[in-house]
């Protein structure tokens, strides 16, 4: 387990830099380490764990050899929960473990919290997990597993843009906020919208 490849997943900024270890059709285990750390934290780590199991440890987002956020963007846990469902789906993994160290075992408590029916094992190691007051906690796990489902599912359909006649783009407009007015709406598409060539 001493040998190990490198990978990248496509994301909407760049990349999620990853380097695996082990058999590939091996059980999965999602490494993800902590605060100011990258892959490389596992390095010394893997090659003393069971052999048969397929260990991908991601570089979280400004990490490592993965991309930084666009400039002046924040770096929040749920996003790391969400790049972890990104990293997930990219690799066709539908229930895996999850070690997770210092921050990466906080973000990984997060994650098995919104999709509990994806981790069949949480590993810790210096963390105590996700914790979340109990009058919380259902609120929370609808709108923020909600809240990563819907943007996963736009980035999905993303799509070069459409172009549209002005009439077209103010009758859209208006049918997505029936609370506008057709004069209201021509305002805000005064300044939200982009002429060109073709509409």
């Amino acid at each position: 387990l001493g040998m190990f490849s490198e990978l990248k997943f496509p994301v909407p900024w760049g990349h999620v830099a990853a380097k695996a270890w082990g058999p590939s059709d091996g059980h999965p285990v999602l490494c993800l380490h902590g605060w100011l750390d990258n892959a490389n934290t596992f390095d010394k780590l893997i090659p003393l764990l069971p052999r048969d199991c397929y260990y991908v440890a991601m570089d979280f987002s400004g990490h490592g050899l993965s991309s930084h956020r666009p400039a002046g963007s924040p770096y929040h846990f749920l996003d790391y929960v969400t790049d972890v469902r990104r990293v997930a789906a990219a690799l066709q993994w539908r229930r895996f473990t999850l070690m997770g160290h210092s921050m990466g075992g906080a973000v990984a408590g997060m994650f098995c919290f919104l999709y509990p029916e994806m981790v069949d094992k949480l590993i810790l190691l210096e963390n105590l997990g996700f914790l979340l007051a109990p009058e919380d906690t259902e609120a929370w796990l609808k709108s923020k597993r909600m809240v990563i489902d819907r943007l996963l599912s736009l980035e999905a359909k993303e799509q070069t843009p459409k172009a549209r006649s002005p009439e077209a783009a103010l009758q859209r407009l208006l049918e997505a906020n029936r609370h506008l007015t057709a004069e209201g709406g021509a305002i805000l598409l005064q300044r939200g919208a982009t002429e060109t060539p073709s509409g």
